[in-house]
Order: C-alpha cells, then structure tokens, then sequence
C-alpha cells in the first residue's frame, strides 16, 4: 500500500500549470472537477484534452445525429463552471481508443506546449472492485499518457519532428491518476467547498444521465467515503488520486 497524503483545504500552493487527459467527455468531471475547480480558483491554469468524441455514449436514440456536437459543448460548459477554458480534443473514435504510436505522439505534442507542472490522467490499470471505472477508453487513455510522460515527451530523440517545429523536449514533475484501483490511491484531496461546484459540471452532462438525482446522490456518497479514506473529519469530501513523481527531488533519471 503506498504512503498516503492528505491535502485539507487551503493547505498547499497550487501548481501553475496542469493538463488533464480524459477518455470522453464527463470523465474528468467525475474523476477531479472539484480539485480543478480549488486550483483555478486558486490561480492554476488548467488545461483539458479529451481523446474521444463521446460518439457512442449516451442514452436516448433521439440524440444519435448530433451526440458529438452535444458532448462537446457539455464539456465546453462544465469545464467553464470549473474555471477552464482551454479545451482540446484528439477526436479519437469512442471505444477503440488505442496507445497508438499517433494518440502518444498528440499527447506529447500537447505536454510540450503546455509545459505543466502536473499531468492528471485517467489510471491505466483495471479496477476490479468496480469495473465500470474501467472502460477499456479509461485504460487506453492512461496508458497514452503514461508512455508520453516517460521516456517520450522528455527523449529529444523521440518525436523528433516535434523538435523541428519549436516543441523541445520536456520533463513533467508529476503524474496523478485519477479512476484506478483504490488500492493504488495515495493522495485525497479536501474540496468539501467546491462539492457543489463539481456536482454542478457533472449535472451538465445530461445527455449521460438517465437518473440525475442518483447520479448526485452517488457522487456525494462517494466523495464522503474519500474524505474518510484520507484521514479528513466526519462530513468532508475529497477526491482520491494515485500520485506519481517523476521528475522530482527525489527523483534521478535512470533509476
């Protein structure tokens, strides 16, 4: 089990710089929304990257002919209710998501305009405890992002094209996972002020959600269930995240 952390609300700067990998649109929402929100609010700015259209979810057969267009400005509104507004999309088909040589290749072209301090992606490794977190979109995405940040995005001699054209290679400080095996997660996050703030960006993506109120009163659940994981008071929500450091102080390329 690795060491866990715990951030109370207000205790730490907030980095400047973070891009956020999702599968489909609403992922990121569910995953992290409310720790994005603290960070913008905070001063971060936030990026997002969403590698599918979103084309094969949803509901109602009514909104088949324009389900792409409809996710998209979904998740155009609920990142804009959490402070960002820098959105990007690999438009990757929904369900045959692969860590293909070209998905690696967009994702650090991205990291290396970008530059963050913190990549937060979906965790490319199968919750067995609840597989729905598990989409094979979920894994894909985090796999993606895992080779990019090592050794890709930081190998001068890896996408050299990317180099030519004024994108030179980039260390990333940190990795957070987000939808993994709760086994795997490490670091909780107290965003009991900003539950209402993420409730209200998943809440936006209607066209997922058949039972709205459940949906909420999961999420609120679930969050609750976090806080006590972590180690924070009886009636705090956080949100879980498996945190990776890679390059840090306590780091040393090559081993």
């Amino acid at each position: 089990m690795p060491a866990l952390s715990t951030e109370a609300e207000g205790s730490v700067t907030a980095p400047e710089r973070v891009l956020v990998f999702a599968a489909h649109p609403d992922d990121l929402d569910f995953g992290a929304a409310g720790t994005i929100a603290r960070w913008t609010a905070a001063g971060t700015q936030v990026s997002y990257c969403i590698m599918t259209d979103g084309d094969a979810g949803g509901f109602d057969e009514a909104h088949r002919p324009e389900i792409v267009a409809m996710r998209a400005a979904e998740q155009a509104e609920a990142a804009r209710i959490c402070g960002v507004s820098d959105l990007h999309f690999l438009h990757q088909r929904d369900g045959f998501l692969e860590p293909s040589y070209k998905v690696v290749g967009m994702v650090v072209e991205l990291m290396r305009k970008i530059r963050p301090d913190i990549v937060l992606a979906m965790h490319p490794e199968r919750a067995w405890d609840r597989i729905q977190k598990s989409h094979p979109d979920h894994l894909a995405c985090g796999e993606a992002v895992t080779r990019a940040v090592y050794p890709a995005v930081e190998n001068p001699f890896a996408y050299p094209e990317l180099a030519e054209a004024g994108l030179p290679a980039y260390k990333v400080p940190y990795l957070w996972f987000f939808g993994g095996p709760a086994e795997r997660e490490n670091h909780f996050v107290d965003i009991t002020e900003f539950v209402d703030t993420k409730v209200q960006a998943i809440r936006i993506h209607a066209s997922q959600h058949p039972d709205v109120e459940r949906m909420d009163a999961r999420v609120r659940s679930m969050l609750r269930t976090n806080a006590r994981r972590g180690g924070l008071e009886e009636g705090r929500s956080a949100e879980a995240f498996h945190v990776v450091g890679i390059n840090t102080p306590a780091t040393i390329a090559g081993f």
